[in-house]
């Protein structure tokens, strides 16, 4: 598919308000139909694609250093530095596939927007819904905390201890039942990012966070804490950073993913000029410079498809999604292996 058309998809998705509190509105899946500007034969070759070709909101590495990709109608990759494997295809079918997780066992697991989260333990694939206590059946980020718990985050959120769910939804206080991601801090609270702002869970209650004024923050999709302690996250105004007591507005640039690298400069993707910018950029924010009032900021690259999934592997170099696929800047060169 070409970006545009992805990108505009993307945006759809992005800027959808949600419906009142335990409901977010987002396009129903059903595959005997279209599914967001895909027609059945569309999505029956991205299924069966080599690459990842479609939207890819989370890009993990695997213990060994593979790259693990969540490729939406793709599927689920994996690459080990010569070639890709679609780790879904043939084993689940297509489905919406957002992240995609290795826990500390090396079982494999792997959230979609449609039909809840699969689990692979490298002999049989496990199925997890609201059958088996899912809060919901639309996943949009997986995490493992210190004690081995897998949280999913989607509509509402869940912890999985390996044997059965405890829920959450804003009946236990959290601001929005709509997640998008889920981050254990160094003291052990859970921070998770919603469409209502960021929230912190300390095992019993959740603190929900609000700017200065005592308003909530919007659209938040991602959150992560640096090596000084500072949590970061984005919002659909800019990227904000929090010292435990006050925030600061760092950048109007939009903060779709964040990571901080080993050299402790803060990378983001997300608009330029958000809400609704029409330009994407990978930004690299000046490790020695992040504390100043206005931090040093390069634009690695910019344009109109959506950047989306960020992460640093272990030789420094810098993968990203898109709405097309996945991508790789070694310092030098960019490598689009949709190409």
């Amino acid at each position: 598919m070409k970006y545009a058309h992805v990108y505009v998809l993307f945006w759809m998705l992005v800027f959808h308000t949600s419906c009142g509190q335990n409901q977010i509105n987002v396009p129903q899946d059903n595959f005997s139909k279209e599914h967001n500007g895909y027609s059945e034969s569309q999505l029956k070759e991205l299924a069966t694609s080599k690459v990842p070709k479609s939207q890819v909101r989370h890009v993990k590495q695997a213990r060994n250093g593979d790259i693990l990709i969540a490729a939406s109608w793709s599927g689920a990759f994996r690459y080990d530095g010569k070639s890709f494997t679609n780790l879904t295809s043939n084993k689940i079918g297509s489905h919406r596939f957002w992240d995609v997780l290795e826990d500390r066992h090396g079982n494999l697991w792997f959230a979609s927007t449609d039909s809840g989260v699969y689990n692979d333990n490298g002999k049989t694939f496990q199925h997890f819904t609201t059958r088996e206590g899912l809060a919901n059946n639309m996943v949009m980020s997986i995490y493992e905390d210190k004690g081995g718990n897998i949280w999913f985050g989607g509509n509402g959120l869940s912890r999985y201890d390996g044997k059965s769910f405890q829920n959450f939804t804003t009946k236990d206080g959290l601001p929005n039942n709509g997640i998008k991601a889920i981050m254990e801090d160094k003291t052990g609270k859970l921070w998770i990012a919603t469409w209502d702002g960021p929230c912190f869970y300390d095992g019993k209650t959740f603190t929900v966070l609000k700017d200065k004024d005592g308003k909530a923050f919007k659209n938040v999709w991602s959150i992560i804490e640096d090596k000084k302690g500072s949590i970061w996250f984005g919002d659909a105004g800019g990227l904000w950073r929090y010292d435990g007591r006050t925030f600061t507005k760092v950048s109007q640039r939009g903060a779709y993913a964040i990571i901080e690298d080993e050299k402790g400069n803060i990378w983001t993707t997300g608009s330029i000029n958000p809400p609704g910018g029409s330009v994407w950029a990978l930004s690299r924010y000046d490790a020695k410079s992040l504390y100043n009032k206005k931090p040093a900021v390069t634009e690695i690259l910019s344009g109109p498809p959506a950047f989306l999934g960020l992460l640093e592997a272990n030789d420094g170099s810098i993968w990203f999604g898109s709405g097309g696929g996945v991508h790789r800047y070694d310092g030098k060169t960019f490598t689009d292996f949709k190409k």
